[in-house]
C-alpha cells in the first residue's frame, strides 16, 4: 500500500493573536483525532509552509476513506483539504458535518464571548474522547443524539456548535441577562430561518421552591424532519452551576465542556472582587457535573493556567474518579489570549466501568 501524503490549509481568524496559535492548535487538534477516532492512521504530522502560507501537513498508508475526510471536515482549524502530488496540490471535497447553518455559532458579537473556533476546538478534542466519539460523522444513524452539556455556558456558543452538529445540549448559566440574550437571540434566529420549532420558557420548581427557569427548545431542519420527528433539543438553565445535579437526569450525558472563569477580567465579580477562582469552582462543582456523565462520557475544560495550574487541575480531576488524558497531543493546546489570560484545555474520561 503507498503512503500518500496531504496539507490542510489553516483556516483564518480575524482574532490576530488566535491566529498566530492557529497552526500549533491545529497540529494538536489532528494529533487528537489521530489517536482516537483514526485509531493511528496518520503519520508525519506537522506544520510547513507552501508558498508562504502554513499548512498542517500529514501522511496515509492509502487513500483516506469518506468516514476519514468527514471526521477530518469536523476539525476547527481546516479550511481545506489537498492531497500533495509532488509539487502540486490537488483538492479533497470536504463533508462537514452541519444539520442546521453555522451561523447560529457567529451572528452574535458581544464583549467577552470566546472564539468561535476555540469553541468548536474545545467540543472535538472531548466528543473524540468520549465512546460516542467515532460516531460523530453518523449521527442520524444512531439511536438517540449524542448528549452534551456546557454548565457555564455563558450565551450558548457551545450549546449552538453542538446544535449545529446534530447533539442534543444543554446548559446552565447563572447570568440572567446572559441567559434573556440568548433566548431573544435563539427565537429570533428560528423565526428567520423559517424552521419548524417549539420555544419557551418554564419555571423549574422543587417543593414548591422556585429554583430557576429553563428554556426548552425543540427544531428541526426541515418540514419532514419534523414530520417524521427527527428534532434536536436544546435546554438552558437559569441556575447556579452548583447545582446542576438538580436539573438533569444523572448519567444522561456523553460529553461535558466548560470554559472556566479566566479569574481576570472575564470572571464573575460581587463587589468589584472575582467571586470565585476557577479551582474554588470546580471543587464546589465537579461532583455534580460528573454525576450527570454516563459510562464513558468525557469532560473538556478550558480554563487560564496563570491562576490554576494544570497539574492542580489534573489533580482535581483524579480526585473526582476521572481519568485525564495528560500525554502527547493532549498538552499541545496552551496558547496566549491576552497579557493576563493563558488558555489551556485538559480532557478527562469517566471510566466505562
Amino acid at each position: 500500500m503507498s503512503t500518500r501524503s496531504w496539507a490542510l490549509l489553516v483556516r483564518p481568524s480575524a482574532n490576530r493573536v488566535y491566529a498566530a496559535s492557529g497552526p500549533q492548535l491545529l497540529e494538536a487538534e489532528v494529533g487528537v483525532l489521530d489517536a482516537t477516532v483514526l485509531r493511528g492512521r496518520l503519520g508525519d504530522v506537522g506544520t510547513e509552509n507552501l508558498g508562504g502560507v502554513p499548512y498542517l501537513t500529514f501522511s496515509s498508508d492509502g487513500d483516506l476513506d469518506a468516514r476519514a475526510v468527514a471526521h477530518l471536515s469536523t476539525l476547527s482549524g481546516i479550511y481545506a483539504l489537498f492531497e500533495r502530488e509532488g509539487e502540486l496540490l490537488r483538492p479533497v471535497d470536504l463533508a462537514p458535518l452541519m444539520m442546521f447553518d453555522d451561523d447560529l455559532l457567529t451572528i452574535q458579537k458581544y464583549v467577552g464571548k470566546t472564539n468561535e473556533l476555540f469553541t468548536r476546538l474545545l467540543l472535538n478534542v472531548t466528543l473524540w474522547a468520549s465512546d460516542v466519539g467515532t460516531d460523530l460523522v453518523v449521527g442520524a444513524s444512531r439511536d438517540r443524539p449524542i448528549r452534551v452539556l456546557d454548565p457555564l455556558c455563558g450565551r450558548g456558543s457551545s450549546l449552538h456548535q453542538a446544535l449545529v452538529y446534530g447533539c442534543d445540549a444543554d446548559g446552565l448559566d447563572v447570568d440572567g441577562k446572559d441567559f434573556d440574550a440568548h433566548e431573544a437571540f435563539l427565537k429570533t434566529w428560528l423565526r428567520r430561518k423559517r424552521l419548524k420549532h417549539t420555544a419557551e420558557v418554564i419555571p423549574v420548581r422543587r417543593e414548591g421552591e422556585r429554583i430557576g427557569r429553563r428554556l426548552e427548545v425543540a427544531a428541526a431542519r426541515d418540514k419532514d424532519a419534523w414530520k417524521a420527528k427527527d428534532v434536536r433539543r436544546l435546554g438552558f438553565v437559569h441556575a447556579d452551576t452548583t447545582r446542576a445535579a438538580e436539573f438533569f437526569r444523572p448519567g444522561a450525558f456523553d460529553a461535558l465542556v466548560a470554559d472556566a472563569p479566566y479569574g481576570v477580567q472575564h470572571g464573575a465579580r460581587s463587589g468589584g472582587r472575582l467571586d470565585r477562582s476557577p479551582l474554588s469552582l470546580l471543587e464546589e462543582a465537579l461532583r455534580g457535573w460528573v454525576s450527570l456523565l454516563r459510562p464513558g462520557a468525557a469532560l473538556g475544560l478550558s480554563w487560564n493556567t496563570h491562576v490554576a495550574p494544570r497539574d492542580a487541575v489534573v489533580r482535581l480531576l483524579s480526585a473526582h474518579g476521572l481519568e485525564p488524558l495528560d500525554s502527547g497531543p493532549w498538552r499541545g493546546f496552551s496558547h496566549r489570549v491576552d497579557a493576563s489570560i493563558e488558555r489551556d484545555i485538559l480532557v478527562a474520561r469517566v471510566p466505562a466501568g
